[in-house]
This record gives C-alpha cells, sequence and structure tokens, in this order.
C-alpha cells in the first residue's frame, strides 16, 4: 500500500512539475506577443502624476521624463498583482526589470510604489517628502518612465511608477 500511494505521490509531483514549467513558457509567449503593439489608455490621475513629477524635475533642473507604453504596461501588471495580494510591495521587482531590459532596451530601472493616497498630488508629495523615493524620481538618469494607478474593491488606490534609463 506504501509503495502504491508513494508512486501516486511521484507521478503527481511530476506532473506537477511539468505543467509549471509549461506555463511559464507560455506566459513568457503571451507577454512577448503584447509588446508587439501595446496600446494603453492614461487615466486623469495617472496623467496628472506624470505631469507632477515632470514638472518637479523641470523645476530642479533636471529633463522631464518620457512615458513609455511598454514601461506602463510592467507598472499595471505589478499593480494589478499588489491589488490581488492586497499589499504594497516591490515582489518580483527583478523579473520586471528583465523584461525592460530585453523589450524597453533599459539600462537601469527603479520603482516607486504606494497604496492609500486618493489624489496625484498626495501620493507625488509622499513620494517627493520619503528620501529613498524622491532620489529615484531626482535621478538624472533616468530617461523614461511608466505609471500605473488601480483602486482595490474597497476603494483604496495602489500605485506603481517605473523609471528607466535607456
Amino acid at each position: 500500500m506504501k509503495t502504491i500511494t508513494q508512486n501516486i505521490l511521484l507521478v503527481a509531483f511530476a506532473s506537477f512539475m511539468f505543467f509549471s514549467c509549461a506555463t511559464d513558457d507560455s506566459e513568457e509567449f503571451i507577454q512577448s506577443e503584447k509588446i508587439v503593439d501595446i496600446q494603453l489608455t492614461y487615466t486623469s490621475l495617472e496623467s496628472e502624476i506624470t505631469t507632477l513629477i515632470n514638472e518637479y524635475r523641470s523645476s530642479n533642473g533636471l529633463s522631464t521624463l518620457n512615458v513609455m507604453n511598454i514601461v506602463s504596461f510592467e507598472a499595471e501588471t505589478h499593480t494589478e498583482y499588489m491589488v490581488r495580494v492586497g499589499e504594497v510591495n516591490h515582489d518580483n521587482f527583478n523579473e520586471r526589470y528583465q523584461y525592460l531590459v530585453a523589450n524597453a532596451n533599459a539600462k537601469s530601472a527603479s520603482e516607486n510604489v504606494a497604496y492609500g493616497y486618493n489624489s496625484a498630488e498626495s501620493v507625488v508629495n509622499a513620494w517627493l517628502n520619503s528620501p529613498s523615493h524622491k532620489e529615484i524620481i531626482s535621478n538624472p538618469s533616468f530617461t523614461d518612465f511608466g505609471i500605473s494607478t488601480k483602486i482595490d474593491s474597497d476603494g483604496k488606490y495602489y500605485y506603481t511608477n517605473i523609471f528607466i534609463k535607456k
């Protein structure tokens, strides 16, 4: 009896590993197809955040940043993930970075995330009042960025802003 149970567990484990690998490959393939023509529509909140960050940079003698749909797509994917897990985090940032290196010619990247702020001004001010977040916004080497905001079922906002250097 023990041998049959062990064999069933071994087959189940092997099947899980096989399907898990196939799923990863499928996700990469789907992701690659999406970059061909990423079409995004930015909310007024996202546009206002973009304007505030670029106004801040400009007023401090820094170049303004270009919004890139491919970077915003990665930001959106992460914001949706944060809403799904119900917490602000930088989980899987290395995967986002590698994707942007391969598909947006990024040489470096950083991200700011936030939760709970109800306006563009409040989230940008919070980032600027945090030394580590302000350092990212003020980094003169960044050339482009992407932005995403999402609202969870309780009406709380989540934000991801990814900065890249090309």
